[in-house]
């Protein structure tokens, strides 16, 4: 029997995926052939999923805590009866004392279904009254730049790339991260469209580019504003266009005036000669396609960086243009209907109090007071393993008046620290359904195994939890296929393209459903969904915000880092971007996966490891105020002077010292909506003492 899915990881491709059934037992898992996205073939990442769905080490219980959290975890197995109720009397305790507020729930994105994910970080917490998660360690102020700058985020077709003329892919690596977009951009190159990638680390999409620029990090905007001031200047811009289509170009002239070419290699360390180069050739090329994604945001100035990007392409009237444009996220072409989700109109008391993810640790140890977090319910993430600074999250975890709660499918670093674990279904295991965010088709993923022992998917623990939390709503309470349907109606009134569109009529047609569009072209019409109707060179909603109305550039600087007795002349800057086997922490207990990521390792410069006495493979100390780190050292050239890089999503648990590399990031927030600054990280890097000699 072949069953229809959906790869549910964080990644703009959500591949078509088919598991084969045999007896009740998944046999085969690989893409699905007829789906246009995935097209035969699946990443590194998902093809042995069979592996991930049988592990050995499988939750399959939910499993209570017998000992102090400053021990290593023991546990008893307990049934889901005591599970729920014990958690209902704790909460019911702490609502009594601190109110529900107290109660703080932290998901990501282990899945990004609609009800797996959205729904269920939705409607039990908000009846519950429990804090809400402002979910800002992702994309949120690359998100909120382009909505501000454009009004939504409507992203190109991957194949459009093969009408451009010119593809600049920055501070992005789509071979590790969006693979399904290479095909296109690798036949596009064979045509003869140029590839320019920008990063500081020669990538393995910067290996294939036929020129490679690597800028100083957190200096993107900088970049993005000294080639305005280029196309500007040799009066490369599309005064026209910029007439009909934009407002506040003209201010944005005289802004970028400060950013010559020479200015602007001072900030980024590249050649002004190269700056100059980069924008004619930006400027020229006729389509010309720019491509970013969230690692460009994760600075303290990522909100403004993001800004600058968003403009280059209206400079050169390069917006509504099959093959030029901007490639983001498509994530506006369709959002769900809020209160459908949700139920904000239906609960007594919906939650007000904000917590924001990237905080967590400050939060949990005294940042948020009145009321304090008492109770931690964790599902479809890992933060000890996946979120900043998490020396402080560990210790704000070891709190013994701290009651956590750990859905999950393995013992992660953060369920090791939890009072009670409970068990998750695999994606092949639930229902669901998946819009993407790189390209505009829904997906339906039908469950082709049962539940695996006891374990169970994130909304039907939803619906236990409310069960017995005593709340009788039927929306708390409803099937998976019930509430998917419900939300597909309420959407149809904003997005009429849905009429008609059901679960059943989904499994009819294999489980995909592209959703139509006016025009594959976004922006074609020349309209822009903003308050002006144009592109908001100058937005005036977020000077009303406190924001500055042009793209900015300030540098980016970690000083939290400093500690007494380092100077900042000395510190490298670490990038901790994704790996090429791991979904942030997803699969990082694979022994295979693991064996190729080859790690935890870092990258040095040959001259910042000559000048630190360092040799490749030697064992290295990272450190700054936040932690210390030891891992091999990798000596290349194919990261800049002044950079470090250690790939993230390696599992605290498998290093001897039971860290990784978030022991050492930060937790500022960044210039717009909350968001991380993962790589304003500074460190300090010696040779380690089991050095090799």
């Amino acid at each position: 029997m072949k069953i229809h899915g959906a790869c549910p990881h964080d990644c703009p491709d959500t591949c078509g995926v088919i598991t084969e059934v045999q007896n009740g037992r998944a046999v085969d898992f690989y893409a699905d052939p007829h789906n246009p996205i995935s097209d035969g073939w699946l990443c590194a990442k998902v093809r042995p999923y069979l592996d991930h769905v049988y592990h050995p080490e499988r939750l399959t219980h939910p499993l209570r805590r017998v000992n102090a959290k400053s021990e290593r975890a023991a546990w008893r197995p307990i049934s889901w009866e005591e599970a729920l109720a014990e958690i209902a009397e704790r909460w019911q305790e702490i609502i009594k004392r601190y109110g529900s507020e107290a109660i703080l729930p932290y998901s990501f994105s282990g899945t990004l279904g609609l009800l797996q994910m959205s729904v269920a970080s939705g409607r039990f917490w908000n009846r519950l009254g429990a804090s809400r998660l402002e979910r800002a360690i992702c994309g949120e102020a690359a998100a909120a730049a382009v909505i501000y700058t454009l009004g939504g985020k409507y992203g190109t077709p991957y194949h459009h790339v093969t009408d451009s003329d010119l593809v600049i892919i920055w501070g992005h690596n789509p071979v590790s991260t969006g693979p399904h977009f290479m095909p296109y951009l690798k036949k596009a190159q064979r045509e003869g469209t140029k590839v320019v990638v920008i990063d500081p680390r020669r990538t393995r999409t910067a290996k294939g580019a036929d020129w490679h620029l690597a800028p100083r990090p957190g200096t993107d905007g900088a970049l993005a504003m000294g080639m305005a001031h280029v196309i500007f200047a040799e009066n490369l811009h599309d005064e026209g266009w910029l007439q009909d289509h934009a407002i506040g170009w003209e201010a944005y002239r005289q802004h970028v005036k400060a950013f010559t070419p020479q200015m602007t290699a001072d900030i980024t360390g590249l050649a002004a000669a190269d700056i100059v180069e980069l924008a004619r050739l930006y400027a020229t090329a006729k389509p010309a396609h720019l491509k970013f994604a969230d690692g460009i945001n994760r600075h303290q100035n990522g909100g403004q960086t993001c800004r600058a990007l968003a403009v280059l392409p209206a400079l050169v009237g390069q917006y509504g243009v099959c093959g030029g444009g901007l490639g983001y996220s498509t994530g506006s072409f369709l959002s769900w209907d809020g209160d459908a989700v949700e139920k904000w109109s239906a609960c007594p008391h919906p939650p007000m109090r904000k917590v924001n993810m990237n905080r967590l640790g400050a939060a949990l140890t005294g940042e948020v007071q009145d009321p304090p977090i008492m109770s931690l319910f964790v599902f479809g993430a890992n933060p000890l393993a996946a979120s900043p600074n998490a020396g402080l999250i560990k210790a704000g975890l070891q709190r013994d008046d701290l009651f956590t709660v750990v859905h999950e499918l393995f013992m992660t670093d953060t369920a090791q620290m939890a009072d009670i674990v409970l068990p998750a279904t695999s994606q092949l295991e639930q229902l669901d359904l998946h819009r993407a965010y790189g390209h505009t088709q829904l997906t339906l993923n039908d469950p082709a195994l049962e539940p695996l022992g006891e374990s169970r998917s994130n909304w039907d623990v939803m619906r236990g939890l409310a069960a017995a939390m005593g709340f009788d709503e039927p929306w708390l309470h409803d099937k998976a296929e019930t509430v998917i349907n419900e939300v597909l109606s309420a959407t149809v009134k904003s997005v009429p393209q849905l009429t008609g569109v059901t679960v059943q009529t989904l499994r009819e047609r294999r489980g995909t459903w592209p959703l139509p569009l006016e025009s594959e072209v976004p922006f074609a019409n020349g309209r822009f969904p903003t308050p002006s109707g144009k592109v908001e060179i100058f937005s005036q909603l977020m000077a009303d915000q406190g924001f500055s109305p042009l793209p900015t550039y300030v540098p980016a600087a970690d000083t939290d880092a400093v500690a007494d007795g380092l100077d900042p002349a000395e510190a490298l800057t670490l990038i901790s971007g994704a790996s090429h086997h791991f979904v942030t922490t997803s699969f990082g207990n694979s022994d295979a996966m693991r064996q190729r990521e080859n790690g935890p390792f870092v990258e040095l410069h040959p001259a910042d490891a000559a000048a630190r006495g360092i040799a490749d493979g030697d064992c290295v100390k990272l450190f700054n105020r936040r932690g210390a780190l030891t891992m091999r050292a990798v000596v290349t050239d194919s990261v800049r002077p002044g950079v470090a890089v250690s790939p993230k999503g390696h599992w605290a648990q498998h290093h001897p010292e039971g860290k990784n590399v978030n022991w050492l990031t930060p937790d500022a927030l960044a210039d717009l909506a909350g968001q991380s600054t993962f790589h304003t990280n500074w460190v300090w890097v010696e040779r380690g003492e089991s050095s090799k000699s």
